[in-house]
């Protein structure tokens, strides 16, 4: 078994900033530390959608995952400061938002039922 939890957040409504947030995000630019930071708190996966300036976010994480506890610990590891305040410019929030307030978990309100 596995958890997934699907989150949103709003770019800056600038069809330049959101190509350079694409592109910060591409195997070319993105930040190697960033990355493996995400790995070593134990998400197995993370996806990012985006339609206009909208952003979609899907995280796996194996059952026994708990979210708070990784968050905290994503935050204190290498570059993870510098990334969030680089990406800050782009994103339609609080320039002071930690990560986990500028995405905004969302709820799950339907699944095909068994």
């Amino acid at each position: 078994m596995s958890k997934r939890y699907c989150q949103t957040l709003e770019l800056k409504n600038d069809p330049e900033l959101i190509k350079k947030y694409v592109e910060a995000h591409d195997r070319e630019h993105h930040w190697s530390e960033i990355r493996e930071g995400i790995r070593s708190v134990g998400i197995e996966e993370m996806e990012i959608y985006i339609l206009g300036n909208r952003l979609f976010m899907i995280v796996e994480t194996p059952d026994d995952f708990n979210w708070d506890e990784a968050m905290t610990r994503l935050a204190t590891l290498p570059r993870q400061a510098e990334w969030e305040a680089y990406v800050t410019q782009f994103q339609g929030c609080d320039a002071n938002a930690t990560s986990d307030e500028k995405w905004q978990m969302m709820e799950r309100m339907f699944h095909l039922y068994d």
